[in-house]
């Protein structure tokens, strides 16, 4: 058995695929930096998949009519990805849209954290605008030990502009900034900056627990319920 497999803060694909039975959603795109493309060292006793694939993974298994698009770039800036990421995101026709981007922006020479949370607001509306979908966005972990230690304040900053974009889109917002599992030593890999994919598996799942429970506080119980016992085993 892997290491993965009795992770508490992990999902096996079976169970994720159980919980996003009950979702709305079918058409999921992920647009950003390295966050969403999935940037991170392998981890042993963890799969080599990224957050991001394990939840495209786990709805199209959940829906075999579902589809998944990434189109994540290393480095992008907000500006960057509403330049070069939009037109394929509008071309998918997304119904739930997952927004990471915005660190980059923050080491640009003279940034200012309010101009960063005006952009990616801007993008944010920009997405809805364009797809109509419903967005989906984290907090980044609270995982500055070391030599990143200095930029804390400026992430814990940037982690309130996160929440309050979230807020003003409907956001369905998944929180890590305080998640246990980043205490961790298989967190983040060498860099101390990506996570590793032992990191990977912790996000995916506790997105997936989010989406469902979203989806079940805004869809009538009763479908939830006949859509849950549609899936269960006879």
């Amino acid at each position: 058995m892997s290491i993965e497999a009795i992770d508490p803060f992990t999902l096996s694909a079976a169970a994720a695929t159980e919980m996003l039975a009950a979702v709305p959603w079918r058409r999921l795109a992920v647009i950003g930096d390295s966050t969403a493309e999935g940037t991170g060292d392998p981890w042993p006793g963890y799969d080599t998949v990224p957050w991001a694939h394990r939840l495209g993974r786990w709805l199209t298994a959940a829906h075999p009519e579902a589809a998944y698009l990434n189109t994540g770039r290393m480095g992008a800036l907000i500006a960057e990805v509403a330049d070069q990421q939009m037109n394929a995101l509008t071309e998918f026709q997304p119904d739930l849209v997952h927004v990471s981007c915005g660190g980059n922006d923050l080491f640009v020479r003279d940034a200012n954290l309010d101009d960063v949370e005006a952009a990616l607001d801007d993008l944010c509306a920009r997405v809805i605008a364009d797809t109509g979908a419903r967005l989906s966005m984290f907090t980044l972990a609270d995982a500055f030990t070391g030599r990143m230690s200095r930029f804390r304040p400026l992430f814990a900053g940037f982690a309130d502009a996160v929440r309050r974009v979230a807020h003003r889109h409907d956001s369905v917002l998944t929180e890590f900034w305080d998640h246990p599992a980043r205490l961790r030593e298989n967190w983040l890999s060498a860099d101390r900056i990506h996570l590793t994919m032992a990191g990977h598996a912790v996000v995916a799942a506790d997105l997936a627990k989010n989406l469902a429970r979203q989806a079940a506080r805004e869809t009538p119980a009763r479908l939830v319920e006949d859509r849950l016992s549609a899936r269960a085993p006879r």
